[in-house]
């Protein structure tokens, strides 16, 4: 059965729940646009896809989770990877492309991968992951566990075959995955109703016979009410849901399209940064009483010491070894 919820949730919080979820979007937020800037400046190499915008989306869905749980991503992954508890030093320095990076500076931006906080990857192929977070779930179900799997993807992977193909397994074997599409509306570049012909995502759930919700992805609280009903059913009763989490990246596809000009206006985009997620959420929490204005300074301070930090880890770090090259690639006998 597939439903749609957009309304605000009745989620209550205190002011440490609070601090949490706004300190979390701004360390996401200003990471990444750290990141655009040693791009610029050459630091960082190859693809770079920001995340900025769509910050409430992984912060409010990570936030129903407990540490066992599983999380996996496509290449804009870096606020998914940051929300699930990964060293932003050590994410910088994958970023550079250096020896303490989380692969070691061989995966790079778009295959940051942590196993200490079960981030299951970053993954370039677009829907390619999709299978292996419905395969993770059969693990966690073949070995009895009640963990669950949160799947991020864009709306770009809908029309993949595997996308269909992940939702009919895991609805047919009944697996506890959460599948996240987080609509940005453009894909790569592409207007969504140019490229599907049913629009309204959730209601894919309807062809598999499970649970689809629909929820505003610039709302923090809207999307950790929405994803953690989901997240529950998974735990209890092993069956996954589809949620369409309806969001807007401010930056381009990627630093090879910084402005995304191109498919859309820039009237459109100033229009949608008045969503601000972490603005509005910053708002509501001090209008509720959640927390104070010096909260908010300190949690910006910290946030940017946490980033300056982080890029002077990176710098620091030494570069990859020649002989990293031919290292994990082949099992070793035995």
């Amino acid at each position: 059965m597939a439903q749609t919820k957009t309304a605000a949730p009745a989620t209550r919080l205190d002011a440490e729940l609070a601090r949490r979820l706004l300190t979390q979007m701004w360390l996401i937020r200003r990471f990444e646009e750290k990141a655009a800037e040693m791009y610029a400046l050459g630091k960082i190499g190859g693809f770079l896809h920001l995340y900025i915008g769509q910050e409430a989306v992984a912060v409010g869905a990570m936030s129903t989770l407990r540490p066992d749980d599983y999380a996996i991503s496509s290449y804009r992954e870096h606020g998914h990877c940051l929300a699930k508890g990964s060293d932003p030093r050590r994410v910088m320095a994958e970023l550079f492309g250096r020896r303490d990076g989380l692969s070691k500076g061989k995966g790079g931006s778009m295959h940051l991968f942590d196993k200490s906080v079960n981030f299951l990857g970053g993954h370039a192929i677009v829907g390619a992951h999709l299978p292996l977070a419905t395969g993770a779930a059969f693990a966690i179900k073949y070995q009895g566990g009640d963990q669950v799997v949160l799947c991020f993807f864009g709306d770009g992977a809908v029309p993949e075959g595997e996308f269909h193909e992940s939702l009919n397994l895991a609805a047919l074997w009944k697996l506890p995955v959460i599948f996240i599409c987080e609509n940005n509306r453009y894909a790569m570049g592409t207007a969504i109703h140019r490229a599907l012909a049913q629009t309204e995502i959730w209601r894919f759930a309807e062809t598999y016979g499970i649970r689809g919700e629909a929820v505003d992805g610039m709302d923090v609280l809207a999307v950790r009410d929405c994803v953690g009903r989901a997240v529950e059913r998974a735990r209890r009763e092993r069956t996954p849901v589809l949620v369409e989490a309806r969001t807007y990246r401010f930056r381009g596809h990627s630093m090879r399209d910084p402005a995304g000009a191109v498919y859309r206006t820039k009237e459109e985009v100033e229009q949608e940064k008045q969503r601000d997620p972490i603005l509005l959420f910053r708002e509501r929490a001090l209008k509720a009483g959640w927390l104070t204005e010096d909260d908010v300074r300190k949690i910006e301070k910290d946030a940017n010491d946490l980033v300056d930090e982080a890029v002077a880890f990176a710098d620091a770090s030494p570069e990859p070894d020649l002989s990293e090259l031919l290292t994990d690639i082949f099992k070793e006998n035995g």
